[in-house]
């Protein structure tokens, strides 16, 4: 539809959102007035107010009870993927999504939710490598930047390799599961070599929206990770949901 044919409050919303993408109005700034908007585009306070509720359901904006409305903030990190970086994190002790965050001047944490045995579900079990209903240990942790929820992450574990190590036990473990999975003292003993990522992206849930903050109209980006051994052997599956509103993802794939 050309742009002369649409809607005033579509055309107040598109050039608002256009202020918004291009950085002139930049996170956590304060909106002029309904009034002001409305004389600046020679409406009706309502016309405003409908486009004002366009870019709130797109997660552009927010509103504060009796402060007005603010271009809503974006703690967004950028997650640098590669296989130096997992070493180099590894042999530190601090996780990637910890040390990315840190450097990026972000204060980050990591929660356990939960720690718990359970019959894999079936998506879980086919990335095993496991028979549907197999026991595997579940880690449940939840990540937050300068306290902003970032992401949900459930790992899988299965239960036959891990049960009885630190795995599962509810607290965090230094240099992560990896760590133990390449302690050659460990239930494993074997080097990482390999991860497989599997993406969709999807309107979050209810739980979601809860837990993580999300605004209307937000999609939610879910991750499935996989590791692999040298020996060919998968012995972690992570189950990350990440609202696409806050993170910045970059995968370099070396090429041989």
């Amino acid at each position: 539809m050309p742009e002369r044919d649409l809607p005033t409050y579509r055309r107040i919303a598109d050039d608002l959102r256009t202020l918004i993408l291009s950085g002139e109005l930049v996170p956590g700034e304060k909106l002029r007035s309904e009034n002001e908007l409305k004389d600046q585009y020679g409406t009706t306070r309502v016309t405003v107010r409908k486009a004002l509720a366009l870019l709130k359901a797109d997660g552009l904006l927010i509103s504060e009870q009796g402060r007005g409305v603010f271009v809503r903030p974006r703690p967004n990190v950028q997650m640098l993927t590669t296989g130096a970086n997992f070493r180099k994190r590894r042999e530190t002790g601090v996780s990637n999504f910890n040390a990315e965050a840190a450097a990026q001047g972000l204060r980050p944490e990591q929660r356990i939710l939960g720690v718990e045995r359970l019959p894999a579900p079936a998506e879980v079990a086919s990335l095993l490598g496991v028979d549907d209903g197999t026991t595997v240990i579940v880690r449940r942790r939840a990540y937050f930047v300068n306290d902003d929820p970032m992401q949900l992450v459930d790992g899988y574990y299965p239960a036959e390799l891990f049960g009885g190590t630190e795995v599962e036990e509810p607290r965090r473990i230094r240099g992560g599961v990896s760590r133990l999975i390449e302690d050659p003292e460990g239930p494993v003993g074997q080097r990482i070599t390999q991860f497989v990522e599997d993406l969709e992206i999807r309107m979050p849930s209810p739980d979601e929206i809860e837990a993580l903050n999300i605004p209307p109209g937000v999609p939610l980006a879910r991750v499935f990770r996989t590791a692999h051994t040298a020996a060919g052997q998968t012995v972690e599956v992570l189950d990350s949901r990440i609202p696409c509103d806050r993170h910045a993802f970059r995968y370099v794939i070396d090429v041989p």
